[in-house]
Parts: C-alpha cells; sequence; structure tokens
C-alpha cells in the first residue's frame, strides 16, 4: 500500500472485516488469559478443570484498549506514522499482551511463546500467575513504557517521549478513573510546552467507560458539555465517539481518529514551514464513550454486569463451582468467532494479520518504547573547564551549583537534541541559570513584553509541578534521551511515588535481555533542608533519600558532594550511567570549598576518604574517634568540630572521613558500589566509635552499615524533624549535629580522654546557651559561626 499523508475517514467493508477481526482476537485472548489453563482454542467443551484456579485480571477497560489500539495499528498502516501507544488503565494489561502476541513482537522477545496453538496456551497460563507475568502493561509487555499500575502519569509519559522527537506521535488512553488523579488533572498542560516544529504530538483518548472498582466517575456522569468545556478550556480541540453498536462504533472512531491526525499534521506542518499560529494550536482529544465490559456477559445471575461497576475485573467469579458461570464463559468466548481468529495450528489468520503494521511500525515493536536502542551518548564537556580552584581547604566560599550551571550550559551546546533540565519554576533559584545563555525556556502560550527567556524554542522546560517534571523527563529517558530533574529538595517528596515506580520498572528491566539500558534518571536535589532558613519547616525534609534507598541496589545511587569541583565529578559521572536512579544533593547557598580538581576527581572516584587535612591522625595506628560526615552542611560542621578539637584537645587523635557515594558504606554483598571489608576498615577501623553527621534521617546511616564489624558504634546525628524559620547554624543545634554537637559527642565516645575533655564539654554547652541568647537577640548567627572558615 503507498502510504499516505492522513488516514481515510472512511472504513472500506475490507479494513471494516479486518479491524473488527483483530479485535475480536484480542478480546479473545483477553478473556483467555484471565480464566483459562488449558483448552486455551476451545477444541472441547469448557470443564471446570480447563479454568484457572485463581482468577486475576481487569476485563473492564480491556476491550476498550483493544479498540484504540486496532484503529491506531490502522492509521499506521495508511500513513507510517511512528507511534508509541500508553495505555492509562494499566489494568488491561491483558489487551497490551494480546496485542504484543498478535503482532508477533511476544514471541520476539519471549520465544517459548510461540505463536501458534502451544503458545496460546502458555500464554494463558502464565498471565498474572506465579513464575509468570504481572496483570499489568509492565516492562516485560512489548511495546509498553507506561505500566500504568500507579494512576495518573500516561499524559506525562505521553509528553516526555514526544519532546525532541518530531516524527513521534504519542498515543496516550486516559482512564476515567485516571482522570481523577492530581497528576493527571496537571498533565493537560502539556500542549502548553509542545513545539510542533520540533516535538513530536500526543494524542489523548480519554476513555470514559463510566467506572472504577466500585463506582461510577466522575467525568463520565458529568454533562458531555461540562467535558467539552474542560478539555478546551485547556487548548484542545475536543473529537467525540459514543455508543456500543457495531460497526456504528467502528466507523465513527476511525473518522474521529482520521480527524485527529489530519488536524496534528497541519498543526506541525504549519510549524514546520514557518507559519505557525499566535499562541497555543488547538490539539486534538478523542474522548470515547464506551461501556466498561463492552461485548462482555451482559446479565449474570439476574444483575446487570456490562456498563456497570461489575465488570471493571472478573465479570464471572464462580466459574469453577457454577455450571451456569462456565457456560456463559464458553458463550462469551465463542461468541468472537475464534474458528475466524486462528487457524488449526492456532495462528492468527491471515484476516487478523492483515491488521498488523509491517517490522517496527507495529506498536509493540516500535524502538521508541525500547529507548536503550536508540540511546546516543552525550557529548560532555570537560569538567576542567569548570572546575574551581582551591588553594586551601575551607578558606574560600562559592554557591556550588551555580558552576554546575555553566557545565550544564555546555551539555545543552553540544547536545541540542537530545538533553533537557526539568525544573519546577527554579532554574535560577537553583542557580542553574547559565543554561538560559544557550536555551529559552519552553513556551508556547502567549508572552508579554515584560517576560524573560521564553520562547518555542526554548528547551528548559519549567512547569510548576513536580509531577509533571518528573514524569516528562521519565518519557524523555524512556525514550532514549539524557536529562535531569532539579527541585527543591522537601518537594521532591510530592513526585517521590513516581521514583518509586520508576525504580520499580528500571529494576525489572535489567531482568529482560531485550529492554536496552536507557539513561539514568538524575535528580538534583538543591535549596536543602539546611537552608531553608527563611521559608521554614515545610520546605525541610530530606526524605527521598530514605525512599531511594528502599528500591533495589541495581538502581539506587545517592551522591553527597560536598563542593562545587565534587558536584561536578558527580554529575559528569551520573550523566554517563544507564538504567539507574541517581540522586544527587547539594545545597545553592554559598559554601566552603575543600578540594582542588584532581583531589576531588579521585575523592568522586573512591566515593569516601580520609580527609587527612581536617584530622589529627597520624595515620600510624588507630585514631581515638572517627568523625565522619556526608553532606555539605553537615561537612563543614564536621570540620569546624574537629578543627575546635584539634585547637583545644590537641592531644585526641581524631580522623575526619567524608561520604561522597552513600552507597560505599553498605557491604558489597549488599550493593555494587558497597566498599569492601579492607576499605571499610581502613575508612573507619574496626572497632573505634564513629561519630557521623548526616544529611538526612540518622536511621538510614544504621540502615547502610548494618552487618559492618561493631556497627553500634555509629554515633549518628541527622535531621530529626526540628526545623523552622531560623538561622542555618541554629538548625543544626536544633537537630543536635552542630559543631558542639559533634564535639562532645567525640568526647563521649572516645577510646581516651586527655585532660581537658570536661572543660571542653563544659565551653561547648557554653557555647550552645550563647547561641540561643544571640539569635534571638541579633537576629543572625554569632560571627564566629556565620563566617568561620579553615
Amino acid at each position: 500500500m503507498d502510504l499516505l499523508e492522513t488516514l481515510p475517514e472512511t472504513l472500506t467493508d475490507e479494513e471494516l472485516r479486518t479491524v473488527d477481526a483483530w479485535w475480536r482476537a484480542a478480546n479473545y485472548l483477553t478473556i483467555g488469559q484471565i480464566y483459562l489453563q488449558d483448552d486455551a482454542l476451545l477444541q472441547r467443551p469448557l470443564t471446570p478443570a480447563d479454568v484457572k484456579p485463581r482468577l486475576l485480571g481487569h476485563w473492564g477497560t480491556s476491550t476498550g484498549l483493544s479498540f484504540v489500539y486496532a484503529h491506531v495499528s490502522r492509521l499506521i498502516r495508511h500513513t507510517g506514522q511512528r507511534t508509541v501507544y500508553l495505555a492509562g488503565p494499566g489494568h488491561g494489561g491483558p489487551a497490551l499482551v494480546a496485542a504484543s502476541w498478535l503482532e508477533g513482537t511476544y514471541t520476539d522477545c519471549f520465544p517459548a511463546v510461540t505463536q501458534d496453538a502451544a503458545g496460546v496456551h502458555r500464554l494463558f497460563r502464565q498471565f498474572s500467575s506465579p513464575g509468570g507475568i504481572p496483570s499489568h502493561a509492565s516492562v516485560t509487555t512489548p511495546g509498553s513504557i507506561h505500566e500504568g499500575g500507579e494512576l495518573g502519569y500516561v499524559l506525562v509519559h505521553a509528553f516526555g517521549a514526544v519532546m525532541d522527537n518530531p516524527d513521534l506521535l504519542a498515543v496516550a488512553v486516559v482512564g476515567d478513573g485516571e482522570a481523577e488523579t492530581a497528576p493527571l488533572e496537571g498533565a493537560w498542560k502539556g500542549i502548553s510546552f509542545l513545539n510542533p516544529a520540533r516535538d513530536g504530538a500526543v494524542l489523548p483518548v480519554l476513555a470514559l467507560n463510566g467506572h472504577k472498582i466500585s463506582g461510577p466517575t466522575v467525568l463520565a456522569r458529568k454533562d458531555p458539555a461540562q467535558v467539552r468545556s474542560l478539555l478546551a478550556g485547556h487548548g484542545y480541540h475536543v473529537l467525540e465517539v459514543t455508543g456500543a453498536d457495531l460497526p456504528g462504533m467502528h466507523h465513527r472512531f476511525a473518522a474521529a481518529l482520521a480527524e485527529a491526525h489530519r488536524r496534528i499534521r497541519a498543526i506541525q506542518d504549519a510549524a514546520r514551514t514557518g507559519t505557525p499560529p499566535d499562541g497555543l494550536p488547538a490539539w486534538p482529544v478523542i474522548v470515547l464513550r464506551s461501556p466498561k465490559g463492552w461485548t462482555g456477559p451482559g446479565v449474570v445471575d439476574g444483575v446487570q454486569v456490562e456498563g456497570t461497576w461489575r465488570a471493571h475485573q472478573v465479570p464471572l467469579s464462580g466459574v469453577k463451582e457454577n455450571p451456569e458461570h462456565l457456560r456463559v464463559l464458553e458463550e462469551w468466548m465463542r461468541s468472537y468467532r475464534p474458528d475466524e481468529l486462528f487457524d488449526a495450528a492456532g495462528r492468527p489468520t491471515d484476516v487478523v494479520r492483515a491488521n498488523d503494521p509491517a517490522g517496527d511500525l507495529r506498536l509493540s515493536a516500535t524502538p521508541h518504547a525500547n529507548g536503550g536502542t536508540l540511546t546516543r551518548d552525550l557529548d560532555l564537556p570537560p569538567v576542567a573547564d569548570h572546575v574551581l580552584a582551591v588553594e586551601q581547604p575551607g578558606t574560600t566560599r562559592a554557591e556550588s551549583t551555580r558552576r554546575l550551571g555553566e557545565y550544564l550550559r555546555e551539555v545543552y551546546r553540544r547536545n541540542p537534541e537530545t538533553f533537557r533540565l526539568f525544573c519546577p519554576d527554579e532554574t535560577n533559584s537553583n542557580r542553574l541559570g547559565a543554561v538560559f545563555e544557550v536555551s529559552d525556556r519552553t513556551w508556547v502560550e502567549a508572552t508579554e513584553p515584560g517576560d524573560e527567556a521564553l520562547s518555542r524554542e526554548g528547551r528548559v522546560v519549567e512547569v510548576l509541578s513536580e509531577h509533571n517534571c518528573h514524569g516528562w523527563l521519565e518519557g524523555y529517558t524512556l525514550t532514549g534521551r539524557h536529562g535531569l530533574f532539579a527541585t527543591y529538595e522537601a518537594f521532591a517528596m510530592v513526585s517521590a511515588s513516581q521514583t518509586v515506580q520508576h525504580g520499580k520498572w528500571l529494576e525489572e528491566a535489567e531482568h529482560l535481555p531485550w529492554r536496552a539500558p536507557v539513561p539514568s534518571l538524575n535528580v538534583l536535589l538543591t535549596s536543602t533542608a539546611w537552608r531553608n532558613d527563611h521559608n521554614g519547616f515545610s520546605h525541610q525534609g530530606p526524605g527521598l533519600i530514605q525512599t531511594a534507598l528502599t528500591q533495589r541496589a541495581a538502581v539506587s545511587r545517592v551522591y553527597l558532594p560536598p563542593d562545587a569541583n565534587c558536584l561536578l565529578e558527580v554529575a559528569d559521572h551520573c550523566f554517563r550511567t544507564r538504567s539507574k536512579i541517581n540522586l544527587i544533593v547539594i545545597d545553592k547557598q554559598p559554601q566552603l570549598q575543600y578540594l582542588d580538581p584532581a583531589a576531588a576527581a579521585e575523592h568522586v572516584r573512591r566515593g569516601a576518604g580520609v580527609w587527612d587535612w581536617a584530622g589529627t591522625d597520624d595515620g600510624g595506628s588507630d585514631p581515638d574517634v572517627v568523625l565522619g560526615c556526608a553532606g555539605d552542611v553537615v561537612t563543614m560542621e564536621t570540620v569546624a568540630a574537629a578543627r575546635i578539637l584539634r585547637e583545644r584537645l590537641p592531644k585526641l587523635r581524631t580522623r575526619v572521613v567524608n561520604v561522597v557515594d552513600l552507597m560505599r558504606l553498605h557491604r558489597p554483598g549488599d550493593h555494587p558500589h558497597g566498599a569492601d571489608e579492607l576499605t571499610f576498615r581502613e575508612l573507619f577501623t574496626d572497632h573505634v566509635d564513629v561519630v557521623f553527621a548526616f544529611h538526612g534521617f540518622p536511621g538510614a546511616i544504621h540502615q547502610l552499615v548494618h552487618g559492618r564489624p561493631d556497627a553500634d558504634r555509629f554515633h549518628v546525628r541527622g535531621f530529626i524533624e526540628e526545623g523552622t524559620t531560623t538561622t542555618p547554624f541554629d538548625m543544626t543545634v536544633r537537630n543536635r549535629v552542630s559543631r558542639y554537637h559533634l564535639v562532645i559527642d567525640a568526647l563521649n565516645n572516645a577510646a581516651r580522654l586527655p585532660s581537658g575533655a570536661a572543660d571542653l564539654k563544659a565551653w561547648c554547652e557554653a557555647q550552645l546557651r550563647r547561641h540561643h541568647e544571640y539569635v534571638v537577640e541579633h537576629l543572625q548567627d554569632m560571627p564566629e559561626v556565620r563566617d568561620w572558615t579553615l
């Protein structure tokens, strides 16, 4: 067939026959996955033994997903449109598995699931079963970049997938239950950041089948005019398809999809030929109203099922025990006329296959859903071009993230199509504003004379939504590009669940040889708990570190660079990694700088090290106490505490250990970055007490060092949920991790105490009392703290 620019609105009789046959085949396979463990192709009457002992899965949304999938495949066959399909109602997983099996991709990825009767048998038995596959459109589903387990993210993934991807169309099916979530409500704004000259297109299909698991959905019960107004208010051109009649629904949806594609092409052609419309283009959205459980059992045990919440999961739950339910199940499956859909060997018939696009145009075979196959390494600038000169440790201050911004500016310059920064309206606030020397902010809405760095051509993405930023970056990396999500540390918890879900995806993908590694999800946490002194307690929380520690070791990484040169080395490393979640935690405020470029590079390479210049350990024997630290502010407090001990108690031997790669504290068997026993002993000894100052919650360090020699010797100070609007140093005092608290801890836990220890402890307690009085009277920290350097 010659490819056409747009899709014909009218289905021919032959097209109707093949689209409908493909849809019926997908529905048949979906039901079989939920119910059957034997007699997959109904070669004899069903018996209770043919039914699985545990009936798991979701029928209600699956038929609508397959309906849209069948018609999008027709679109691709006519136009050659590169397309990725995202199923927001992830419970429709069996429909997507069925689709990939029909297209042959499932067998390519899992050769044991052959495209014949034996393969259908295996396909059915494995679904939602021990040793099998999940019930969602999970990472095991070819063609999927969106599981849809936790609802709300289908549109953000779709918009991220098409940014800088001009030939890609993302068809995103939004379930009407999902449409009630906060992330999805915010995600409609994605078109305000989509440049039709450079980006691809997202076609949302709002699938209103009317019901959630046990009740109605909001948008399905609204007057259709209100739904139209809602979507039109976001800037969409609304197309509607409503009904259950066949073949009428096929004809109406085919016409709507053709119009939607024609509008998308017109918007893109205008923008790419230099005649874009003023303001936001009216991108199409399709509202599909069809019954929940469409084509399934209408009435069961005298109760209406099709078109109600009762069709959500398993419409016939008593099939093994109830002969009538078993009869209805067989009648239901035979209603799709499987003898027309599968030949004697169990292969899809020619009329079914005729709906499949060719090669990697198949939705389940698109390389955009296996983005690692498309990934190109970033062209990264030399770190040496952006480093700070450090003459002596701890004597000068600088904004570390400002140096990172200058580095990112060059990353943008060198990678104009494969790198983006996503940030909730805080790029300048987080000192990354140098990127605006190369790129404006992405903005397709109207502009006003006072606006700065806003344009359609901009590629720095700012929107005041952590969900959008996080999700757009996920879609961007899963389709093979690189990026960074920068946000205030406390508000990374807004999207922490997305971090967890993405981590689960990466963790499972590692076990699938056909899934190519994708660029890592890099998250910069700044404006941290310790320096949000004007915003106060609401902005003070390091919780995402704790969340990251729960992820599997194959994926999770946490870096706490203490200064600018270490930050640059960490960022350079993270941008080179694949299939990781990299948390980089550092504040944006001026801070002491410790390591020259060479020392920083070596420190980051090792992940942790002894800072000989900070302690009094002569290296010839064990110290009396080890002062450990991880995090910029607490590192300064640790170095200051070591200085106090050196000056006021010079005979006490101290060792200062700074940790930049938090996972070095793990045992090697628990994490690939874990330090071996010899290295750990060289850092912390195997018996000397360790006073450890940590950026996050103290329990994290205890978790990490569990199983290390005499782990109880670690005495950890960190954030203990004490915060308010106060001075920077007062935050450390309130959380008992100030230099004075660390000195007292060192004295309380040292192996031996030289003369003068009691006096020093009393002095520290007096300093804490003086601090409390000083900050209340003077509204700032004491000069010896505020202006302290080594």
